[in-house]
């Protein structure tokens, strides 16, 4: 009898090691190729597997505030966040990066800021400045510029950050802004032209996270939210050419 007791309780212990749970996160487009690759890392050490839906910030509030089923929220700004907080809706709001933009060209060896200031080109793409706050930081940066206004005509949106660099990449416009992440990987740009906007022309883009309802009893988000604290997340989230919390 003891030794089946002993039996019983080491099988369930084992089970309970093996358990695993599912996830389900709300990321900015900017921010799904690192978390692609985060999420992937996660799951080589953990048993838990992670879903993710992306969409501009402002798309993925609506949802959410819809009754989305998400656990996790990773914005491309402080304000939607913070709203969520401010509605009950969401809590433990963190920054879990700051975001760099881009000017950027799919064509190799172009100056593409003085491609820019000059006008030689048909169509610059964007960002919703509405939607995605990359698209109000390129609208910042271009107004700073004194271009803004000038350019309207030539200027395409994008609702997000994936429709607009599928603009550029596919030279339907010849340049546009996107976010630093979408065209950097390992520590260096992976193709075309870029130029790195000056910190000073637009608002700092502080990204933010929260923990919705459903997460905060989800084992795999808030074992994820913890891993997302490792120095090893961490560097996964630099190689991709965000900046520390405190860099400025």
């Amino acid at each position: 009898m003891e030794v089946r007791f002993i039996a019983l309780v080491s099988g369930m212990l084992l089970s309970a090691s093996c358990w695993s749970a599912d996830a389900l996160f709300a990321v900015a487009n900017n921010f799904y190729r690192p978390m692609k690759a985060l999420s992937q890392d996660f799951e080589s050490q953990f048993p838990h597997h992670i879903e993710i839906s992306t969409g501009a910030t402002g798309q993925l509030y609506v949802q959410i505030t819809q009754g989305a089923p998400f656990d996790l929220f990773f914005a491309a700004d402080t304000v939607r966040p913070a709203k969520l907080v401010q509605a009950r809706q969401a809590s433990e709001q963190f920054t879990y990066a700051r975001g760099t933009l881009v000017l950027w060209s799919a064509q190799p060896k172009i100056a593409v800021k003085e491609r820019l200031l000059s006008g030689a080109y048909t169509h610059l793409a964007m960002a919703n400045p509405q939607l995605a706050p990359y698209g109000l930081a390129a609208q910042q940066a271009l107004e700073k510029m004194g271009l803004y206004t000038k350019i309207q005509d030539k200027i395409v949106q994008g609702k997000g950050l994936n429709p607009t660099f599928q603009f550029i990449a596919t030279g339907n416009a010849a340049l546009g802004f996107v976010a630093k992440s979408q065209v950097y990987q390992n520590n260096h740009y992976q193709s075309g032209s870029y130029w790195e906007v000056p910190f000073e022309d637009y608002a700092p883009i502080r990204q933010d996270a929260v923990v919705l309802p459903a997460g905060q009893t989800n084992e795999a988000a808030q074992a994820f939210l913890n891993y997302l604290k490792t120095d090893r997340a961490q560097n996964i989230i630099r190689s991709y050419g965000y900046r520390s919390v405190n860099e400025r």
